[in-house]
């Protein structure tokens, strides 16, 4: 990935860089010209180039080969892959302003994990991306990029969400009553987006456009071609496939239009305060009743402009060396951890299901045995070492019930809550796009 242009007035810069240019044609006319990089969008004070952009194109398109999804006109592709590297670049411009950063051996751990589940060594993982087509360099700064953006997503949503006890036992006396909480879908999504402030003519807009695709989707067009194609959702370059998920984890809008759908089949556009969606159930199926739960506590040190990474990860390293030497977790957490929650009972956290802990805390909890205690590691929060006290296996219950109500509540509300910030910071990001 090209490395970004950094400007600190972007018009001034950008007439200075056309400057640059015809200068530099200038003092080359008795030779042979190159065709030199250009900016495509000016995102604040960053900038896209066109070469930024080209290698992004070709990553998607070679993605949607391998998905065997159909051919995407050149441009509509460019057009969705800019919009995607706009939203992105004004994420990682704020993350960098939360201070968070992703170095190179957390960076590494994370390929190293992503090999291990495809059941490679990374170099062979290495090789096979590149086998595929793509760019290494490029894919491992992108994984980079994302784990940031997904940091930054956790860390500005997870504030903003409260989940009520009343909203919990509605939740599951609903749930109950239509015996879809076991089950899961497997869905595409379609959205025609629109304004913050619809007038009736933006709605009116909006809902002829999603007529008309389901009137193509109706008359045999692909689902996910045309979620590429003309999709404002996240997952439009992923042919708007959202994953398999728990009905208790979608808007309730979306069970409802999808309930007596069969496999392959499109709901009619549905309404929300983000405009006109599309759906189509890929699967459905039933998850199990038990759950393995973990019992663990842990040790938090957060980063902040007086704390760097290594300075949490190295006061952790110290930490751990003091327990293993004989010294109490309990009485360490209670002096150390920056978990107000935790902090108080000695950093224990209780009893947690799948689902209750972020990805990267979960991932190192489960790799644990019993007693064994962790190397420092980083999530969204800051950095821990966590030690695994016990394991068991739990039918569904009363509480499991209410926890699970909680988190879908809370993953629903977080999903709506991230569309309607991710619309809000595009709309007061400063983006300008050149012509060629």
């Amino acid at each position: 990935m090209a490395t970004p242009i950094f400007f600190s007035n972007p018009i001034m810069n950008i007439k200075n860089y056309f400057i640059l240019f015809i200068g530099v044609i200038s003092c080359q006319a008795h030779a042979t010209l190159k065709p030199l990089d250009h900016i495509v969008a000016v995102v604040n004070e960053d900038v896209i180039t066109n070469t930024m952009l080209n290698n992004r194109v070709k990553d998607f398109q070679k993605q949607i080969d391998i998905s065997q999804l159909a051919r995407i006109e050149p441009e509509t592709l460019k057009k969705q892959v800019l919009e995607r590297m706009i939203v992105d670049a004004i994420q990682l411009q704020q993350a960098k302003q939360f201070g968070i950063t992703i170095d190179d051996l957390m960076l590494n751990r994370m390929l190293e994990q992503l090999a291990k589940n495809n059941k490679m060594s990374l170099e062979k993982f290495r090789e096979t991306i590149e086998n595929e087509g793509l760019d290494y360099r490029r894919f491992r700064e992108e994984t980079r990029n994302e784990v940031i953006i997904k940091q930054l997503q956790q860390r500005i949503i997870a504030s903003k969400i409260t989940v009520s006890d009343q909203e919990v036992q509605q939740y599951i006396e609903q749930n109950e009553s239509l015996d879809s909480s076991k089950i899961s879908y497997h869905l595409r999504h379609i959205l025609i987006a629109t304004p913050e402030e619809a007038s009736a003519e933006d709605i009116a807009r909006a809902k002829e456009k999603a007529d008309s695709i389901y009137e193509k989707i109706t008359q045999g067009s692909k689902f996910e071609d045309l979620a590429i194609r003309e999709s404002d959702g996240r997952n439009a370059l992923n042919g708007g496939d959202l994953g398999e998920r728990k009905a208790s984890e979608l808007p309730q809008l979306f069970v409802d239009a999808v309930r007596d759908l069969k496999p392959g089949e499109s709901s009619k556009p549905i309404r929300s305060a983000s405009g006109f969606h599309l759906l189509e159930l890929i699967s459905s199926s039933n998850d199990p009743l038990m759950v393995q739960q973990t019992h663990a506590r842990h040790i938090l040190i957060q980063t902040s402009s007086e704390v760097s990474d290594e300075q949490a990860r190295k006061t952790l390293l110290e930490l751990k060396k003091k327990i293993e030497g004989g010294q109490s977790f309990a009485v360490l957490a209670s002096e150390y951890s920056d978990d107000p929650g935790s902090k108080i009972k000695g950093g224990d956290l209780g009893w947690t299901a799948p689902g209750d802990l972020v990805p990267e805390f979960e991932n190192v909890a489960n790799s644990l045995s019993r007693g064994q205690i962790s190397e420092p590691f980083k999530s969204a929060f800051g950095w821990h070492i966590v030690e695994v006290l016990d394991r068991r296996d739990l039918d569904q219950t009363k509480t499991n019930k209410e926890n699970q109500a909680r988190n879908a509540i809370q993953k629903r509300k977080a999903d709506e809550e991230l569309r309607l910030w991710l619309r809000r910071i595009r709309n007061e990001a400063y983006v300008e796009y050149i012509d060629d």
